[in-house]
């Protein structure tokens, strides 16, 4: 199997699928979404949380973001540094204004920010599976980032989708990062250990 062609294929089915909800009903899903993040999180009153700005139609942050401040989180969000780099994280306070950046005109905290380590990761993707596999848009930012977290130090990452952008079973290549969660609308879980 062409691992490349078939990730190409699944993120298209899903992320098809994601745009068929329409905005009401990515609106609806994103504030559910929140509630069952929210609760899956645990105790987070004083820990640090990186969430991401959606991009498109991705399932929208701000609710969840709301949520985790009225229970004490401090936020974060992520920065793009270089292309083949990981993504470095700044503290996002509700006063502080985001700057559309980069290519995508994706928002996040100026340099002014002061950058911060999570302690737990909202992680973006195009599509999952049931084992805590996921697929990005191609660029390899969170592999790599969690990659470099994980081996400095124990940190939680959640995948935060649509139950919509749910597949089978994703191929799987050595610089895989799975989540250590999944969080819908419908539901969230955990996955199992890895060998």
């Amino acid at each position: 199997m062409d691992i490349a062609a078939e990730k190409k294929r699944l993120r298209a089915l899903a992320l098809g699928r994601r745009a068929a909800m329409g905005e009401t009903g990515r609106a609806a899903a994103s504030r559910a979404a929140a509630g069952q993040a929210l609760a899956a999180a645990g105790a987070i009153q004083g820990r640090t949380v990186a969430l991401f700005a959606p991009f498109r139609d991705e399932i929208d942050t701000a609710p969840l973001a709301s949520a985790l401040r009225d229970a004490g989180a401090v936020l974060a969000l992520p920065v793009i540094i270089a292309r083949d780099q990981p993504l470095l994280f700044r503290r996002w306070d509700k006063d502080i204004p985001l700057v559309p950046t980069g290519a995508f005109r994706i928002p996040e905290p100026g340099p002014e920010a002061p950058d911060i380590v999570p302690d737990l990761l909202l992680v973006p993707l195009a599509a999952f599976d049931r084992r805590g596999f996921r697929i990005g848009y191609g660029a390899g930012f969170y592999d790599r980032t969690l990659a470099l977290l994980r081996a400095r130090r124990p940190v939680r990452a959640i995948g935060f989708a649509f139950a919509c952008q749910e597949v089978d079973e994703v191929p799987v290549e050595t610089h895989d990062e799975p989540v250590d969660m999944m969080v819908t609308q419908i539901e969230a879980w955990a996955v199992g250990p890895r060998a």
